[in-house]
């Protein structure tokens, strides 16, 4: 038997059932492996590869397109990725990221500090970033609207009492639950962060908003102040 054939490297020159783009016409984009749909974010390649070698190499570097999104342009450029296709990249994750959110937010009745893991943690987790935001719930504890109170390292100069009680009022909400990530990944909670929590919980008390809880995301756990006791059920 002969040696087997191996393809042209352009993708344009495989048998039609074999190419990314085809197959995912044809089966669906739930069939295809991460390099197949790597490669057709690609969409050609360079540098004498193809989309798809391309896409392996990128798959067996960072086994994950979380590791993928969390490196910078700089690092995949070394990979030998143009801007262009580092942007592409970058705009499929997040587009991703945000169809999550989509789906998950509307009218969402948060029950456990879980439910507010589960919508924040994929956006969140790897932010380079602290972000700090308030999720405001109405009487039955659905989810009305998040909104970013602050970007940037967390201090008590940053967060304002006041940007939550606006926000709160505004939308008429009955109870809210904070939420912030540590991109160091580890979620355990800075002296700041306890007395920034005691703060807006004192102040939104005084409007008759109920603060249910501050959650922390850390990389793949999270701290709960409502779980730790820190925020007492009344």
């Amino acid at each position: 038997m002969g040696k087997e054939k191996k393809y042209p490297k352009a993708i344009i020159n495989w048998p039609e059932d074999e190419r990314p783009r085809e197959r995912l016409l044809k089966l669906g984009a739930e069939n295809l492996s991460n390099t197949e749909l790597l490669a057709i974010i690609l969409r050609v390649g360079s540098n004498g590869k193809s989309a798809i070698d391309m896409a392996r190499e990128l798959m067996n570097e960072y086994q994950t397109f979380r590791n993928i999104d969390s490196k910078s342009f700089a690092e995949l450029k070394r990979k030998g990725l143009g801007i262009a296709k580092i942007a592409q990249i970058k705009a499929a994750i997040e587009i991703g990221k945000r169809f999550l959110n989509d789906k998950s937010l509307t009218k969402v009745k948060v029950e456990t500090s879980k439910d507010i893991v589960d919508y924040f943690k994929p956006s969140l987790r790897d932010m380079k970033k602290e972000i700090f935001k308030a999720v405001l719930l109405d009487g039955k504890n659905k989810i009305i609207k998040e909104v970013t109170i602050s970007e940037g390292t967390l201090t008590k100069s940053i967060v304002h009492p006041r940007e939550v009680i606006k926000e709160a009022v505004i939308e008429s909400s009955a109870a809210l639950v904070l939420i912030h990530n540590h991109p160091s990944g580890e979620p355990e909670p800075s002296q700041d962060d306890i007395e920034i929590t005691n703060r807006i919980i004192s102040a939104c008390d005084l409007v008759g908003i109920k603060v249910l809880d501050h959650i922390i995301i850390g990389d793949d756990n999270y701290f709960s102040f409502f779980n730790e006791g820190l925020i007492k059920e009344e």
